[in-house]
This record gives structure tokens, C-alpha cells and sequence, in this order.
């Protein structure tokens, strides 16, 4: 594993801005208003030539620990035990406040090696606060710019010492190591991504996954601001051990309830999450059934060509279970009628029930998302398909199609050929695709087909 190192400081000093020029990304998001972290967020950082894990948290306030800053603090503190540095950030202009002070002592009291970070110290009007921090006693400390990427070269002397040689280590088992077979490496790690309206329980169900309080989580909605990846293996029935990426998100309200600039910036940070998944789970809240809202979402997730499951959270207090359960699976049917088949499940984030059914389905379905069907059982399909219900021909001009090949996968894309295929209705494309599906198992996935005609060779075009 790299080493890792965690920023740590005060609301509103540019911890999550440092974070973003660490890895190179706009990752976390970033607002003038105080607090916008709340969830501890990893990323692979590179700072010339050192690689580590940089890990951003949320600013430390000092609030009763059952308030939301107070359990915000409670992460940040527990993700310091295990690092192999800290970033203390300060702000360089403002100065050092009692909250400073009060960090820096905590810290004195960690195992953890401190590098003190006066940031917004470009120009002159940061020369104090950088004075000041000589004070905290973590030796010199850094002046940086984390906006504009100044005294960044300063920050590599002061880790080199502190993670260098880890680094190093590290290195010499990568080479020492035998390299991973081509087949391990096919599809790599499930990335899972978890979407629903605010307080669906996405938070809590991860953490279930996780087995910890990995994730910020409580009684008010809208928790969750950044999406937050987390690396797990998952323990399947059978025994053995798979890789998933755990995608955590923002909550999605309609958009004409979201005013907020930094819910707005959440809410488009959620929509990219699906983007880098390969399956999501809409997740529902049983207490409060299908809302058009959840339509929005899954529909949004299938044009954006990903697998999707839907996930009934909060089933162990639903009233009417049975009810429930058809009432949603029918209201899918027909609010979903691009993709039959979206596979839908009972499960509960507090007891864990449901909760391997559901990964284990979402396995499945990444397969299918994947899956190259070969040329010749296409067009065997393709034949059959056109016997059983053949073209129509629309003002007596017929419809001939030739054959179909796959273009891509995830998602599966197909190419038809044939001529006259602009007058091929809507519905034979939907009774194309819904063939597919049952025939040769895309249940659940969206598809795309592209028609094609051969270019007229007298068309001036």
C-alpha cells in the first residue's frame, strides 16, 4: 500500500483545495463557505515523483460530538490513526486562532508525524500567520499557495523525509513481486455506485457493507456532498473474496428544490459518480415508496448507458411489505419501459438484510453489461428474430435487413444493415432490443442500436 498521509485543519483554510492539487483533479469540491467537506475523501496523490494517498477530511470544529460537526470530528480523528503523516493546514493570512491551537495539541498527542502548512501565504499579506505557526511546534512550517500551487517544491522536502523511505520500500516489493496474470486484470474491481433523493440511507447501507462508520451519517438529510469511493472486498457465498469500488452520493432532489450553489455543485459531483460507474443502485426508502423523483434518476442513469438495480431500503419497519414490493416493481415496469427487467430488491441497511443478494446480482448484471456475443449466434438470433416478426413495409416499400454485428459493450451496442431502415418504425426497434434481451441475456442492461443503411452511390451527398 502507498503511504498515506491525511490533511487535517479548521473549516474554510483550503484543505480540500490542497487535496485537488495533490492528485492533479477537481475531486473534492470546493466553496467559499465553510464546512463544505464532511466525508473523509481518498485519492492518489503524485508530488514529483512521490506517490502516497492523500486523504482530505472535514474542518474541525469543537462541537458536542453528537451534533453533526462534532461526529464530522469524530472521522476526521479516527482517519489520523492510520497515517504515516499529517498535513496541518492553517490560514496563513488570517492567522492562528484558539481552534488552531486547540488541533495542535491534539495532534502533540498522535503517534502521527505533523508537517505545519501556513497556506494562502502568497504575497506579503501572509508573512504573520507564517511567523505564527513557528509557534505550534512542528518545526517549519510550509508556505504554500494549494490555489495557485506555490511553495509546493518546499512541501516535497518536508514529506520526503517522513514517507520517503516507505515509498522506497514499496517500490522494491512492487519489483520483488511476481506480475498479475492478464485474466486477474480483465474487469477489475465492481464499481458500485449508490444514488437516490436525501436520506435514503445510502450512507448508513455502505457502512453496513463496510462493517465501520466509514461514512458521515445521521438523522438530517443531505449528509453526503462529495461522491466518496471506497476500495472493499466483499466476501461472496461461495467463499471467495471480490473486489468492489463503493461509490457513496449525494442525495437528488428535483432541481427546482435544488437553489443552493453547493447543492447544485453536489448534485452534479453525484451525476458524474454514475458517469465512472459500471453499476448503480437507485436506492428507494420504503417508508416513503416510488417517487417521479426516482423515475428522474434511473432514467438519467440508463441514457447514461449504466447498469442499474433497484434497491428497497428500510424494509424491516415497511407496512404492507408485499404490497409495497409488487406496487414499485409494477410502477417500474411501466415508468422504465426502455429496459425490462431491472432487477429489484428488499433489503435493509440497519439489520443487513438483503444486502449479498444484492451484490451478488450486481456481479451478474456487470457480466451481461460486458458480455461480447459472438457473430455467428447474433445473426442466428437476427434470423429467427426476423422470421418470427418480420419488417413491416410501410406505403408498400419493403424493409430488407441484412444482417447485425456487435459494436461495443458497456453497454452493449449493436449495428444494423439493411436498406430503407429510415422508415423502420420505432416500435420494431423496441421489439429488436426487447428480443435481445430475452434471447440472449442483456435482462436489465441498457442497449443501443444504431441503423445503417449502405451510402447510395448516385446521391450527391
Amino acid at each position: 500500500m502507498k503511504p498515506q498521509v491525511i490533511i487535517i485543519g479548521r473549516p474554510n483554510v483550503g484543505k480540500s483545495t490542497l487535496f485537488n492539487r495533490l492528485v492533479g483533479k477537481k475531486l473534492a469540491l470546493v466553496d467559499d463557505q465553510p464546512g463544505v467537506t464532511r466525508d473523509r475523501r481518498m485519492g492518489d496523490a503524485s508530488l514529483a515523483g512521490l506517490e502516497f494517498t492523500i486523504i482530505d477530511t472535514a474542518g474541525w470544529e469543537d462541537e458536542d460530538e453528537d451534533t453533526l460537526p462534532g461526529r464530522m470530528r469524530k472521522q476526521t480523528e479516527v482517519s489520523v490513526e492510520g497515517a504515516d503523516a499529517a498535513l496541518f493546514v492553517i490560514d496563513a493570512r488570517a492567522g492562528l486562532t484558539p481552534l488552531d491551537e486547540e488541533i495542535a495539541r491534539w495532534l502533540r498527542t498522535q503517534e502521527v508525524p505533523v508537517v505545519a502548512v501556513a497556506n494562502k501565504a502568497e504575497g506579503s499579506a501572509g508573512d504573520a500567520g507564517l511567523f505564527e505557526a513557528f509557534s505550534l511546534g512542528f518545526g517549519e512550517p510550509v508556505a504554500l499557495s494549494a490555489e495557485h500551487g506555490e511553495g509546493v517544491a518546499d512541501l516535497f522536502d518536508a514529506l520526503w523525509p517522513l514517507i520517503g523511505a516507505a515509498e522506497d520500500e514499496r517500490e522494491a516489493a512492487d519489483r520483488a513481486g511476481e506480475p498479475a496474470e492478464p485474466d486477474d486484470l480483465e474487469l477489475g474491481p465492481l464499481k458500485l455506485a449508490i444514488v437516490g433523493r436525501p436520506n435514503a440511507g445510502k450512507s448508513t447501507l455502505i457502512n453496513r457493507l463496510l462493517g465501520e462508520d466509514r461514512l458521515l451519517t445521521g438523522p438530517e438529510a443531505g449528509i453526503t456532498r462529495d461522491s466518496i469511493a471506497v476500495d472493499w472486498q466483499w466476501a461472496a457465498p461461495d467463499g471467495e473474496m471480490r473486489d468492489v469500488r463503493l461509490i457513496d452520493t449525494a442525495g437528488m432532489r428535483k432541481r427546482a428544490q435544488v437553489v443552493e450553489k453547493l447543492e447544485k455543485l453536489s448534485v452534479a459531483d453525484a451525476k458524474r459518480a454514475v458517469d465512472f460507474a459500471e453499476v448503480v443502485v437507485l436506492l428507494l426508502d420504503a417508508t416513503r415508496g416510488l417517487e417521479h423523483q426516482d423515475l428522474k434518476i434511473a432514467a438519467h442513469v440508463l441514457e447514461e448507458g449504466r447498469a442499474l438495480m433497484i434497491a428497497i431500503n428500510k424494509w424491516d419497519i415497511a407496512e404492507n411489505a408485499s404490497s409495497l414490493f409488487n406496487g414499485i416493481k409494477g410502477a417500474l415496469e411501466d415508468g422504465l419501459s426502455q429496459v425490462k427487467g431491472v432487477p429489484v430488491f428488499a433489503v435493509s441497511a440497519r439489520t443487513g438484510k438483503g444486502l449479498d443478494q444484492m451484490l451478488q446480482a450486481a456481479f451478474v448484471l456487470r457480466e451481461a453489461w460486458s458480455k461480447r456475443v459472438p457473430t455467428a449466434a447474433l445473426n442466428r438470433w437476427f434470423d429467427d428474430a426476423l422470421e418470427a416478426n418480420p419488417p413491416p413495409a410501410p406505403k408498400g416499400k419493403r424493409i430488407k435487413l441484412r444482417y447485425i454485428t456487435q459494436a461495443g459493450t458497456r453497454p452493449p451496442r449493436f449495428v444494423v444493415f439493411g436498406t430503407r431502415l429510415d422508415m423502420l418504425p420505432a416500435s420494431y426497434e423496441r421489439y429488436l432490443l426487447n428480443s435481445i434481451r430475452g434471447a440472449l441475456g442483456f435482462d436489465g442492461v441498457p442497449l443501443r442500436i444504431v441503423l445503417k443503411s449502405p451510402k447510395n452511390p448516385f446521391s450527391k451527398d
